[in-house]
């Protein structure tokens, strides 16, 4: 009787692990906040990595494990999280600024390449618009556009023809902006991985080998574009337009 009593204690035991073990997300998400207010930030992130860990991420749990890493002083690491947190709400105005103070942090200054006025804008507008909006305006406007096309080869009243005319030029300009909109954010979706720099200092080398020639040096927070890949190295890419190797463990896929 003896033996099976400890049997029994033993599988009540196993029991009771498994359920205090077997935490929800949300109870993680709630701990990491108390943790975070009582001011436990590497315990708070070891809440929040759990639950992406899980494969159950939001723009909110990123943004919390941002803070609580910039709170711990792993810079690096607090940009990585906003910028993930960044890709899920890109129009969250705390995430960016907490986005902003992170970067300002870093040691680099890098400025990107200039651009034409007309690529800025566009750009900042398709960041703006929902690419379903874009998409929906370009076909109104080539619908207008061979509306007014059509009307012009079969009305012949001067009045019409002059309205026709004129909604056509208006529809062809509209419809290359909305068409080059659209593939600004085609080519943005499908655009080269980028990535944060998580090592303190990286000597990049301009090819895949350590004996290479150093092409630039950077610190910890910046963000790349990785472009190609060979063994353990990445070619990365600044926004200044500086191209350079290292290694694969000093950066961070987004």
């Amino acid at each position: 009787m003896k033996h099976v009593r400890w049997m029994l204690c033993l599988s009540l035991l196993a029991l009771l692990r498994c359920a205090v073990s077997a935490q929800t997300p949300v109870d993680a998400f709630n701990r990491g906040n108390e943790l975070y207010r009582s001011g436990k930030y590497l315990e708070a992130v070891k809440e929040y990595e759990s639950i992406v860990q899980q494969g159950k991420f939001s723009a909110e749990i990123y943004f919390n494990l941002g803070n609580a890493y910039y709170r711990e002083g792993q810079l690096a690491r607090a940009i990585l999280s906003y910028e993930r947190a960044a890709q899920l709400s890109p129009s969250d105005p705390d995430i960016e600024h907490n986005l902003k103070l992170a970067y300002f942090k870093t040691v680099d200054r890098i400025e990107p390449v200039p651009e034409m006025f007309l690529i800025q804008w566009m750009h900042a507008a398709g960041s703006f618009l929902p690419p379903e909006t874009v998409r929906a305006f370009l076909a109104f406007c080539w619908i207008l556009l061979f509306g007014s096309l059509a009307t012009m080869y079969l009305v012949l009243r001067p009045e019409i023809l002059r309205a026709a005319r004129m909604v056509f030029f208006v529809s062809c300009v509209f419809t290359a902006l909305s068409a080059a909109m659209v593939g600004i954010q085609s080519f943005r979706d499908t655009a080269q991985d980028k990535a944060i720099i998580t090592a303190q200092t990286v000597t990049a080398k301009s090819s895949p080998d350590t004996k290479a020639v150093d092409a630039f040096v950077i610190h910890e927070g910046v963000k790349v574009k990785l472009t190609d890949a060979v063994g353990d190295w990445v070619k990365v890419t600044l926004v200044d337009g500086k191209i350079g190797w290292i290694p694969v463990n000093q950066c961070e896929k987004i």
